[in-house]
Order: C-alpha cells, then structure tokens, then sequence
C-alpha cells in the first residue's frame, strides 16, 4: 500500500558528490518525519540524518557540515545531499518515514525503503 522507493547512489571518488532521492507512493494519508539511515557491510544500521514535518532537521555528528537532508512535502520526497565524501560513506543508504495511510489515519507506522548503494573509492 506505501513504497519507498530511493535513486541516485553509485560510485564517486573521495571528496565528491552525490545526492540521493526517496519517493514516498502510495495510499498516504499524511508524512511525519522522514530520514536516511545507512548501514555498511559488516556494521550496524546507524542514522544519518532525519527531517521533521515542519522542517526541523538532526544528524549523525559524522556527516555534519557535509550533507544536506531536506524535504519536498507536496511530493512526498525527502533528499539527501552528500558532499565532500569519505570512504567510510561508503554503505547502502536507506530511507525511512513515518506515514499515516488512509486506510488508517490514526496509527502512525514507519516504513523503509530497498536501499541504495554508495560507494566511495578511488
């Protein structure tokens, strides 16, 4: 009934950009936070950055100053801007968010999107 669906990773050498895309289909009623989190292989899922419905937004003390999260309510997406990156970016990167169907507009559940790949090497 909700897809999350990412874009947008790949390969790119240290130091450079990339910007990821997640688009939120489906029967919604209304979206609550919205967020990436990334996981590496071998490591644990570990939030990156996460943006409110108003706006608000947190991150990971590792990616501050380097990524941008920010949100287009009106097409239920939410964007990730990676820049100056590091091979310890490198992970599959996944998109969350708290939705509200219309089936049920009073319970709020969270739903994750496949994943997409980033990989940082040179």
């Amino acid at each position: 009934q909700v897809q999350l669906v990412e874009s947008g990773g790949g390969l790119v050498q240290p130091g450079g950009s990339l910007s990821l895309s997640c688009v939120a289909s489906g029967s919604i009623f209304s979206i609550n936070d919205m967020g990436w989190y990334r996981q590496a292989p071998g490591a644990q899922r570990e939030l990156v950055a996460v943006i409110t419905n108003r706006g608000s937004t947190n991150y990971a003390d590792s990616v501050k100053g380097r990524f941008t999260i920010s949100r287009d309510k009106a097409k239920n997406t939410v964007y990730l801007q990676m820049n100056s990156l590091k091979p310890e970016d490198t992970a599959v990167y996944l998109c969350t968010a708290d939705i509200r169907t219309l089936r049920n507009r009073l319970v709020l559940s969270n739903y994750w999107g496949q994943g997409s790949t980033v990989t940082v090497s040179s």
